[in-house]
């Protein structure tokens, strides 16, 4: 069933076009993405479907009782209610229904009732339908589904008769969505929902969407959510929109695609141009070939010119490079305890050991210190106790994530000019071009740029310190796709280290050679990306879970001994699988040790100084890797043994 249909919508903002000719379509139980560059108008096509905004041309066309759900950006609840009472605000109907179903009991138990039969049959009658409709509404699971929704959106913990007045702006955020996934709409439309939810959060949002029963209309820049959860994408580039079929990485692929056929399907018809314009020219003045030279003009005046195919629109393009090398040992951190006040710890028991080329990727849920424990680092905030300490010749550029909230009355060109007045303007303007800042836009005052902007504005200062330590918190934030593509290939590509935050596990996986995660009471290191710290964290679940069945005392049933069987043989072959893997890694770094050493015998290797240091910091660094994995794996064999 169709829910929706948008038919050639035009949007202006004064004699600026924002959007033109658009088409949309949504129907029962479809997850739809929007993506495209910020500023393509992708909120404002969600104001005008969700009917906060008007437009200029076409029609939007909904059946009248398909209902519709819209989660603004940057929206939070504000009300002077608690937590539960409004959340309750969502049954107010179901409530009157209650209501109404107590009176009739009171009724039907008054004597002057239950002794008159008519009056008694009527009032049952009534009840019973009332009672139906309750049940079918959801009357008996309104109050699961609330503790349900709070669960999922991080309010566990929380007293519900806390006034929402008092919470930050991010929980009031979550809690807008909540209440909106409480409404549960025809078409749900929410505009950048991943904002302010930790990683636990979001996968519990994607497990939320993928089985809700109506459509969901989305905005977001998180790739791994969109991948999650959606199955058609509509880009909106150029003021116009066009659908692809499946989620956001198989969007990219046809793309790609669809750009490749078109380029080859417009130089085949120019070629085909120029040579039905090179016959007409030969031989339309000759008497014998005449008649054959118009019919091929008529041929190329009745043929539909194709126009050449549009590339993606500009991105940003950057790198990052490093003015020195650090030593090896680029950050050493030993049993830290951070907060704000020694009274009020928020993690304790920190270790982490950083070297050269490591790119750490620092995990955990919201409030348990990730963003205290960087600024801890770069010194805006003292530790509580224990210590860190950076490595030789290790140079610091530290991105915060409200960086890009940057106030200065300066214009975009001071801003980066007033931190480097060796350089000339040229110069300056060649960086911030390189962040899509070009002609008249360098002028623009910073206060005046959007959240994305002064993100690449903020990315922009960042390169130019050359650091080879970068420390980033959150650098993803406000930045779209494709901005955010161009990061991770410049960061894929810098020859340091970084240590960084983010909740965009899709930027963790391309990134991470390292995940920490930090807990109230200490660190846990995993050796590999997003994807390999979740498998982990899966293998410790099962192991927990088949620790407490086998500690729980045995009923005789076959069907649970089996069960039991089952996951300890599970269990088996996924560290099987990684002994496989460690001995590949051992076998590979064992190779580079034996390169490296002979190497170091060839006489003009050496005579250079420098060359036989690089030599003997990848050596060392290669050893240590080695001994990690042995270490690993001893553990992995004596589990099989005792197993076995």
């Amino acid at each position: 069933m169709i829910l929706l249909q948008v038919n050639q919508v035009t949007k202006f903002f004064g004699p600026e076009i924002i959007l033109s000719n658009i088409k949309l379509e949504v129907q029962s139980k479809d997850r739809v993405a929007l993506v495209g560059r910020n500023g393509a108008g992708k909120s404002t096509l969600l104001k005008i479907i969700a009917g906060h905004l008007s437009y200029d041309e076409g029609e939007i066309m909904k059946p009248k009782d398909v209902s519709i759900g819209y989660l603004e950006q940057h929206s939070g609840l504000e009300s002077s209610l608690s937590i539960w009472d409004e959340m309750l605000t969502v049954y107010e109907t179901l409530r009157k229904q209650e209501k109404q179903l107590r009176l009739l009991e009171q009724k039907m138990a008054d004597p002057a009732v239950y002794e008159n039969n008519d009056v008694y049959e009527r009032v049952l009658k009534e009840y019973d339908e009332l009672q139906v409709l309750f049940k079918d509404s959801g009357g008996y699971q309104y109050e699961a589904d609330i503790r349900s929704v709070l669960h999922g959106l991080n309010f566990a913990n929380f007293d519900y008769e806390t006034k929402i007045s008092t919470l930050s702006g991010g929980q009031k955020t979550r809690l807008a969505l909540g209440k909106l996934l409480l409404t549960k709409p025809d078409i749900l439309i929410l505009d950048e929902p991943t904002n302010h939810l930790d990683i636990e959060t979001l996968s519990w949002l994607e497990g939320y969407l993928q089985g809700y029963q109506g459509a969901v209309l989305i905005v977001s820049h998180d790739r791994y959510f969109l991948d999650s959860v959606v199955n058609s994408v509509y880009e909106v580039s150029r003021n116009k929109s066009k659908k692809f079929h499946g989620n956001y990485s198989q969007y990219l692929k046809q793309k790609a695609e669809n750009y490749e056929k078109d380029v080859k399907l417009y130089e085949r018809q120019q070629q085909e141009v120029a040579k039905l314009e090179d016959f007409i020219q030969r031989n339309i003045a000759r008497a014998s070939t005449t008649k054959m030279a118009q019919s091929r003009r008529k041929k190329l005046e009745r043929m539909e010119m194709m126009d050449k195919p549009l590339g993606d629109e500009k991105s940003a393009n950057f790198s990052f490079q490093i003015e020195r090398q650090s030593g090896n040992d680029v950050l050493k951190i030993a049993n830290l305890s951070i907060g704000y006040t020694p009274e009020d710890v928020i993690s304790q028991n920190i270790s982490l050991h950083a070297q050269k080329g490591d790119s750490i990727a620092l995990v955990g849920p919201n409030g348990i210190g990730k963003s205290t424990l960087l600024k801890t680092l770069v010194n805006k905030l003292s530790p509580i106790q224990g210590e860190f300490q950076f490595g030789s010749n290790v140079a610091i550029s530290y991105y915060d994530q409200e960086q890009a909230n940057l106030s200065s009355n300066k214009t975009v060109l001071n801003e980066l000019w007033d931190d480097y007045p060796m350089k000339n303007e040229k110069e300056i303007r060649t960086v911030l071009g390189n962040f899509l800042f070009s002609g008249e836009d360098v002028l623009k005052p910073v206060t005046a740029l959007s959240g994305g902007e002064k993100a690449r504005l903020a990315l922009a200062k960042l390169m130019m310190e050359k650091a080879n330590l970068l420390i980033l918190d959150e650098p993803t934030n406000h930045l779209d796709l494709e901005s955010k593509e161009v990061l991770e290939a410049a960061l894929i590509d810098y020859p340091g280290t970084i240590l960084f935050v983010s909740h965009d596990r899709y930027f963790i996986n391309r990134i991470a050679t390292k995940v920490i995660e930090l807990a109230k009471e200490g660190t846990t290191e995993y050796l590999g990306d997003y994807d390999y710290y979740q498998e982990k964290l899966r293998e410790k679940e099962e192991l927990a879970q088949l620790e407490t069945t086998t500690t729980t005392p045995k009923v005789s049933s076959d069907k649970q001994n089996h069960r039991i069987d089952k996951e300890a043989k599970k269990i088996e072959r996924q560290k099987r699988r990684r002994v496989e893997e460690i001995e590949k890694l051992m076998e590979e770094l064992e190779n580079i040790i034996q390169t490296k050493e002979e190497e170091l015998c060839d006489p003009e290797i050496f005579q250079d100084h420098e060359k036989v240091q690089e030599i003997n910091n990848t050596l060392e660094a290669s050893k240590e890797q080695l001994d990690v994995l042995l270490e690993e794996w001893t553990e992995l064999e004596e589990y099989l043994q005792e197993e076995a």
